[in-house]
């Protein structure tokens, strides 16, 4: 049996040059059969989860995010744009769902046969 081949990843050098003293973070997207890692310096200065998306170029590569709401997320938790970033924080820009996961669970549900005791 073959194992499915992994989605092939994109990894940027950070357009900036070499990474600041204060730290790096990375700015994720993933698409179905593509995913892109940025990794970015983290300014003395500070940054924003939405300054560090705005820095990456991701918005520029794919012009579909800037025509919805940006969801972002730390770690798998949403957060809100102007959430303060920390040295190996890791910024996920969220797609929107195509259907509701719960919907989906109930559809098919109803369609298989019941198992178990009958009463």
């Amino acid at each position: 049996m073959e194992t499915p081949e992994a989605p092939p990843t994109v990894a940027r050098p950070d357009p900036g040059g070499k990474a600041a003293a204060a730290g790096k973070v990375e700015v994720v997207y993933a698409l179905p059969r593509r995913q892109c890692v940025i990794e970015l310096p983290l300014s003395p200065a500070g940054v924003t989860a939405r300054e560090a998306v705005e820095r990456s170029g991701l918005l520029a590569e794919f012009p579909e995010l800037a025509t919805q709401p940006l969801v972002l997320g730390i770690y798998g938790a949403v957060c809100d744009g102007e959430r303060p970033l920390r040295d190996g924080d890791r910024v996920e820009i969220y797609r929107p769902l195509k259907q509701d996961p719960r919907a989906l669970r109930r559809e098919r549900a109803a369609a298989a046969p019941r198992k178990g005791r009958r009463r």
